[in-house]
């Protein structure tokens, strides 16, 4: 009997080492990872350069306090500003401590303005930003929520794709708007280019903070370095993680200069959090997704993929019933039951993950082959073909 919470519904596999897109499981069986720890292994599995950052700092410094300089920290937070809307970075070690500082720093910036009644955070209904009890209850999921109360106020709610409900949710209290720019864990559902636009000038209008939550899709997940660079704006706050880290726990709270001010000496912390080791492995990361044409060839791969998808949609409508996302962000809503069509790829030796709408999330490393998701089409028509 497991010693572990019962929390989480594990499969009964366990993988003793993994290279790139595969993973090797203690019966010997080698399994596409279309996981990667959902979207978080950037880089594959023991990439090269990762393993000898890792290696080259374990044996000089693993962690020092944020009482001190941190000069691989420094160096982190220089180049995510310097490619970025960005002024100011506050490492943490995970998306849901980077979301709640983003939630903290928004309450705070009108609190230093005098506005401190200006404190509610607006999201979307059904959204995902973390477990902490702050997060769930900004996403408002009954599955999330349930017996966790009492409630954590300070939070308010819109529908996806609802204008009207947006706009009547803000009040004189609303000091942000918090959005996933593509909403991960709620079925990889694309807020429109045109949509953020009208965000942004929305919360202009309004003197209202934009929060976008780029924990899943940024990082080059969709083929820019964040999502929201497709429809040119500028965020005021974005929380990230998964990807800056390529398998090691990173978070970090990206934020203008504006709303930077409002946070003093005193005013959060973090022990783990920017600490040396982990800051190498971000700095090896960016090494490659900051390479030439690094996120070209992710937006390139991205669109093969999702052509091959829609090969198969037309080839078995009534088994995927739409394909969704952006970059190497990807989700195929199906319409057979979700828990037996990723068992049965599984079985085919393809690891997939579910997400909410019956939609089987696809995530493969940023640097995935065109012969990785030749294999995974391979083994998507073989399933799709048992349903037909």
């Amino acid at each position: 009997m497991s010693a572990l919470l019962n929390n989480y519904s594990r499969k009964k596999i366990s993988f003793v080492k993994g290279k790139g897109c595969y993973l090797y499981s203690t019966t010997g069986d080698k399994y596409l990872d279309f996981v990667q720890g959902i979207a978080v292994n950037s880089l594959g599995h023991c990439h090269d350069h990762l393993v000898k950052a890792i290696n080259k700092q374990s044996k000089k410094l693993w962690h020092v306090s944020n009482a001190f300089t941190i000069i691989e920290q420094e160096r982190l937070a220089k180049r995510l500003t310097q490619n970025s809307f960005a002024d100011f970075v506050s490492f943490q070690n995970s998306g849901a401590e980077a979301t709640e500082l983003a939630i903290k720093v928004a309450r705070k910036y009108f609190y230093k303005k005098g506005q401190s009644k200006k404190n509610r955070i607006l999201c979307l209904n059904e959204s995902f930003h973390g477990r902490t009890l702050a997060t769930i209850f900004a996403s408002n999921s009954k599955k999330a929520t349930e017996g966790f109360g009492p409630k954590v106020e300070g939070f308010d709610q819109f529908n996806f794709a609802d204008h009207k409900s947006l706009e009547k949710s803000i009040t004189n209290r609303t000091a942000a708007i918090m959005v996933e720019t593509v909403m991960g864990e709620g079925g990889i559902k694309v807020i429109p280019d045109y949509c953020l636009k009208g965000l942004r000038k929305l919360c202009n209008k309004k003197n209202i903070l934009l929060i976008l939550d780029e924990v899943q899709c940024g990082i080059g997940r969709t083929g820019k370095f964040f999502a929201f660079e497709y429809a040119g704006i500028k965020p005021d706050i974005v929380p990230i993680a998964k990807g800056i880290g390529g398998g090691f726990p990173i978070g970090a709270c990206l934020m203008t200069k504006k709303v930077a001010s409002c946070m003093g000496p005193g005013s959060h912390g973090s022990t783990f959090g920017g600490n040396p080791l982990a800051m190498s492995v971000g700095n090896a990361v960016l090494d490659q997704i900051l390479k030439k044409d690094f996120l070209k060839k992710v937006q390139l791969i991205g669109k093969y993929f999702h052509d091959q998808l829609y090969k198969l949609q037309s080839e078995f409508p009534n088994v995927i019933k739409e394909v969704r996302g952006v970059g190497l962000l990807v989700g195929i809503k199906i319409v057979p039951d979700q828990a037996l069509f990723i068992k049965k790829l599984i079985d085919n030796k393809l690891l997939t993950i579910r997400a909410a709408e019956n939609v089987v999330r696809l995530l493969p490393p940023l640097n995935v082959k065109k012969e990785n998701i030749d294999q995974a089409i391979v083994i998507l028509r073989k399933v799709c073909k048992t349903f037909k």
